[in-house]
């Protein structure tokens, strides 16, 4: 199958870049291209697009409200935002916003394909590490809760499940939560399955920014 992707950047050469690695694999394909939201928005009315990739700082429409009204369309393609250091906050708000993910602009290439590949498969992209860094620098910023996470939904979990909830908020991916509570892979695949579902949440980029606005987990990644 090949994922049909589209680059949304207003930087034409960071454009001509993504695509020039991305026409050399075998299972992508580059059907549009984009230099800010607005056009963005025009161009999905009329292609089929799997993988958006969303640069955050345009002009016209920035990548945070054209993520929102993407995501907010029935049968949306994914949205992969590409960022930098020093405009993290945006990714957040990207996240927000319906994101799957982020990656940032000087990834290598084989990250960013297979950040592209994960996105398509409905898996989260956001790297443990930059999951860890981008909370702990903005969980702050978020409302502040009491003691007691205030969702209510958060009930419905078992201790098991919060457990890993907890783990997949600090960044830990399916492997390193197995390790960590002693359980197979498999396992903790399917106590994250649950954990979307009785949330009713897209994946765990939503798991990760659910459990920090709850307080379930707090800036430095403790909870």
């Amino acid at each position: 199958m090949t994922i049909r992707v589209m680059l949304v950047d207003d930087q034409v050469l960071l454009r001509t870049g993504f695509r020039m690695v991305l026409a050399a694999q075998p299972d992508m394909e580059v059907v549009a291209e984009a230099g800010d939201g607005v056009e963005a928005l025009q161009v999905l009315r009329s292609t089929d697009v799997d993988v958006v990739l969303m640069d955050v700082r345009m002009p016209k429409l920035d990548g945070v409200e054209a993520t929102s009204r993407i995501c907010a369309q029935p049968g949306a393609p994914k949205v992969l935002i590409l960022t930098t250091f020093d405009l993290d906050e945006y990714a957040f708000s990207a996240l927000k916003a319906g994101a799957s993910g982020f990656m940032l602009k000087d990834v290598p290439p084989g990250e960013l394909l297979a950040a592209i590949r994960s996105v398509h498969s409905g898996d989260a992209v956001v790297a443990p590490s930059t999951t860890r860094r981008l909370l702990d620098r903005f969980a702050p910023m978020l409302p502040a809760t009491g003691k007691e996470p205030q969702h209510k939904e958060l009930q419905r979990l078992t201790e098991r499940e919060r457990e890993v909830m907890v783990l997949v908020a600090q960044g830990l991916s399916n492997g390193e939560i197995a390790a960590r509570l002693v359980l197979s892979e498999a396992t903790v695949k399917t106590h994250v399955g649950r954990i979307l579902t009785k949330l009713a949440l897209r994946d765990r980029v939503q798991v990760v920014v659910l459990a920090y606005e709850t307080g379930l987990v707090r800036a430095g990644g403790h909870d």
